[in-house]
């Protein structure tokens, strides 16, 4: 029989027996492998789990209904240094709530993303910070809605039925191309992240924007796709500067491809900015120290991860509340990159 914990309806041992026409004992030896179990019967229990949703529980179930005071927290890219700055900010606000973490990296794979999620479920955490992998990712969403699970969304902001807070993107790429237009940039080539990814798309859309405010035409020959990565960005740096007329400035999309343009440039013998000008969205440790210092449009990734555990918080104390969507103004930090004296 199926039974209720906060709200959310949790499968138990004894569905998936009867469901594989086991003991419960035989599932808790495939679940803990604590005995041998002939290979027939292991794949009844497995396609018995996977028909009824069932996760193990890590707390017993007379104390399911209790709080684990842990929160999970699942982004694409640990290494990132975004990313890296934003679980920084969520650690210091749980510290201060008494929460603890568990901190589990995507790699960017929704197969894995949703592995994560489950487990993190599976030991009854009490809410879930998530980076989605991609927009349209239905598995992953269905899961935290179906299960009740308070979530809150960040960085990339894909559905309005959760809470969720993302930087502003499309107005903050939008500047970028006019501080380029003011130095007399008429060729401005513009390398966009990963197409399943809503700041990829706002930010490729702000490009736009920013042309069309500029006065300057939209050429397709202008934009090229690296994939939110460093050696995508680098190769997409290399198409840019090989398409006829070349681009006298580039916009990265994201610190990762502004790593990878960088080493494309100097692969290419070019001087920034004296034969082009780069500019980049996300600002990073050493992009201060780079040769040029690196303009870029700094996030502000500690105030997301702050405001993230904020929202879980109220969500933790009021279920019902409708879910809220923050967007954060990003911030222009002018260094010599792209042509300005450096300060």
């Amino acid at each position: 029989m199926r039974s209720r914990a906060k709200g959310r309806v949790v499968t138990t041992m004894a569905d998936v027996a009867r469901l594989a026409g086991v003991s419960t004992a035989t599932v808790s030896h495939v679940l803990n492998r604590t005995r041998a179990v002939n290979a027939p019967t292991v794949a009844a229990v497995e396609d018995a789990i996977r028909a009824t949703g069932y996760t193990q529980n890590f707390v017993a179930r007379s104390l399911a209904g209790a709080a684990s005071s842990t929160i999970g927290v699942a982004v694409s890219a640990i290494s990132n240094h975004y990313f890296s700055d934003v679980i920084s900010a969520v650690e210091v606000a749980c510290s201060k709530r008494n929460l603890m973490m568990f901190l589990s990296d995507t790699h960017d794979d929704p197969m894995h993303q949703l592995q994560v999620v489950r487990e993190f479920y599976r030991r009854r955490v009490d809410g879930i910070v998530l980076a989605p992998v991609s927009d349209g990712d239905t598995d992953i969403l269905g899961f935290l809605r179906s299960n009740k699970v308070p979530t809150v969304l960040i960085d990339r902001v894909a559905n309005e039925d959760f809470d969720q807070v993302g930087a502003e993107n499309l107005e903050a790429t939008a500047e970028l191309v006019l501080h380029l237009a003011s130095h007399g940039h008429r060729r401005i080539g513009f390398i966009a992240g990963r197409a399943s990814l809503l700041t990829s798309s706002e930010r490729l859309e702000g490009y736009h924007r920013g042309l069309a405010t500029a006065s300057l035409p939209a050429e397709i020959d202008l934009v090229a796709n690296g994939d939110s990565s460093a050696a995508e960005g680098r190769a997409a740096a290399h198409r840019l500067l090989g398409r006829g007329e070349r681009p006298t400035a580039i916009i990265s999309g994201n610190n990762l491809m502004t790593i990878g343009t960088l080493r494309a440039l100097r692969e290419a013998g070019l001087r920034v900015p004296e034969d082009i000008a780069l500019v980049g969205f996300d600002d990073f440790d050493w992009a201060e120290f780079s040769s040029p210092p690196l303009t870029v449009m700094a996030q502000p990734a500690q105030e997301l991860g702050r405001i993230a555990v904020d929202l879980l918080m109220r969500r933790f104390n009021d279920p019902a509340k409708v879910p809220q969507t923050i967007r954060l103004s990003p911030k222009l930090v002018i260094r010599a990159s792209c042509g300005c004296a450096p300060s």
